[in-house]
């Protein structure tokens, strides 16, 4: 647990350096005291939030054919239909949510969100 908590303190630190040296701050959670939570709908948000997704990031993509994708050997290059410094993709269950930048942080790679797609585009896309 305390290397969870080293790595995330690393990570908000190379973020901070990044962002020109802006500090993390905690906010307060949001609360509607017109519609408080009833238990039951606690119990249920509780049951939604353990349910497990994968979250991967698209550098690009390419289609070749099998003849060319059998050739493939050590050192080979796939060329992918991304230009170099364009944002990946950030995809949970394999629905785009939003596009991001690779960053590295003690050799490992992370990526920073650059744009979220909103909740009203990301129903548009399931239409």
């Amino acid at each position: 647990m305390a290397d969870d908590k080293d790595t995330m303190d690393e990570w908000a630190a190379a973020l901070a350096e990044a962002e020109g040296g802006a500090e993390a701050v905690e906010l307060e959670e949001l609360h509607d005291e017109k519609a408080p939570i009833t238990a039951d709908e606690k119990r249920k948000l509780d049951t939604i939030l353990d349910i497990p997704v994968t979250i991967s990031m698209e550098v690009g993509r390419s289609k070749i054919s099998i003849r060319n994708l059998l050739q493939l050997n050590q050192g080979s290059v796939v060329e992918l239909e991304r230009v170099a410094g364009e944002p990946l993709d950030v995809l949970v269950n394999g629905t785009l949510i939003a596009h991001g930048e690779v960053v590295v942080v003690n050799d490992k790679f992370g990526i920073r969100l650059t744009d979220v797609i909103s909740q009203i585009e990301r129903i548009k896309k399931l239409r």
